[in-house]
């Protein structure tokens, strides 16, 4: 099957002009200008993209793909995702986490909902481990989750949070240490992706950490750190040191401490902190709960994964950052962090995933691994369940 995306200006993300993608199979096979269709075109589609944007596919490094939540008891368990809540947003690539639930929610589901994705038509990774310690794992190690599972890219673990297990920096160091090795085994990334409460530690043991072991700031992607002022100032002081950081894009009424990411983003921008060390992740379908000083529950609501696309859109139409800029912390620089291969750019011989927006940057079509999955904004194939009337 071929398919041919005509007369976009295409975005890599970097701007390219006018120009046609040709998909075959899963793959971009070619680039170039008005590229010949065939005058028996059995087996090519065709998809006039004249006036719009072509894309990359969106990348969400943390989403919550079989629910999260339970904080407020059984009842707050938040849904499973399905497949069109991620591709109406332009998502074609998602890497799947537990949260602070590990006993009702279970890796073995996590892993088994990432492979149905994967059938459904989209990408999908997902990191071992959850807010607790020890690590709940599948092997019965971080070390083994990662080398022998394809799709275990790293582990999670809860940082400077009252609902974490209270790791120490030595917890901390030696989850590291293990997913680093596992990653170099394996030809993944590794990492020990962290979410970050609003403690008074921050992110002072990575700081630690870093400055006291072998073990390079790269190791660790921290996530919410737009969760209040003064985290995301530390946050800028990791990415100023060399690390990654990754803003939330789903920003709840619930959590008035929280900054938008286009106010956290500007924050950045404003410090001098480079493109290259900063990602967004939609936190899709984890319970976003806040708390009081006491640290009772107050409310709760459930996040977005759309709210990847409307943060991007929101930083290009505010003209805090142009278009392939914006494209960067979704697309690149998230595959880049993740090492995951072939993906977050346009170009021959990568993955097939691209979005195609019109002038007012709505989506219009999304094609994951050469297959159209929605066109003129509706989607073409839903999950299976999600389908039934």
């Amino acid at each position: 099957m071929f398919t041919i995306v005509k007369n976009g200006r295409l975005f890599t993300p970097e701007d390219q002009g006018i120009k046609d993608l040709l998909l075959a199979d899963q793959t971009i096979v070619h680039i170039g200008a008005d590229i010949a269709v065939p005058p028996y075109g059995n087996g090519v589609e065709v998809y006039d993209a004249a006036g719009c944007f072509v894309v990359p596919g969106f990348i969400d490094q943390h989403v919550h793909l079989i629910g999260g939540g339970g904080e407020g008891g059984f009842a707050t368990r938040t849904p499973e995702v399905m497949l069109s809540q991620l591709t109406t947003a332009g998502i074609t690539t998602v890497v799947g986490t537990l949260g602070t639930d590990s006993v009702t929610r279970h890796l073995e589901s996590l892993l088994a909902k990432a492979r149905g994705l994967e059938n459904e038509g989209i990408s999908a990774w997902i990191y071992t481990g959850a807010y607790a310690l020890p690590s709940p794992t599948m092997t019965g190690s971080v070390h083994s989750d990662i080398v022998l599972i394809d799709k275990v890219i790293g582990v999670k673990v809860a940082m400077s949070d009252h609902r974490s297990s209270q790791p120490s920096k030595e917890d901390i160091a030696r989850l590291g240490a293990a997913a680093r090795v596992a990653g170099m085994l394996s030809g993944k990334a590794g990492v020990v992706h962290i979410h970050m409460g609003d403690g008074n530690r921050k992110l002072d043991w990575l700081f630690a950490i870093v400055a006291e072991t072998e073990l390079p700031i790269t190791q660790f992607t921290p996530t919410h750190l737009n969760k209040n002022k003064e985290l995301l100032a530390e946050g800028i002081r990791f990415a100023k040191a060399g690390g990654m950081l990754d803003i939330t894009t789903s920003s709840p009424a619930v959590a008035p401490k929280r900054l938008n990411p286009a106010d956290a983003i500007r924050a950045c921008l404003e410090a001098e902190i480079t493109l290259d060390r900063i990602t967004m992740s939609s936190d899709g379908n984890g319970s976003m709960p806040a708390f009081n000083e006491k640290g009772e529950l107050t409310g709760l609501i459930a996040a977005s994964p759309g709210s990847l696309f409307e943060a991007m859109r929101c930083l290009v139409s505010s003209a805090i950052l142009p278009l392939p800029d914006a494209l960067r912390l979704i697309t690149v620089n998230p595959a880049r962090s993740l090492k995951l291969p072939r993906k977050g750019s346009l170009c021959v011989g990568n993955d097939a995933d691209c979005v195609v927006l019109d002038q007012d940057l709505n989506i219009r079509h999304v094609f994951a691994k050469g297959c159209c999955l929605v066109r003129d904004q509706a989607p073409v194939k839903k999950g299976m369940f999600e389908a039934i009337p």
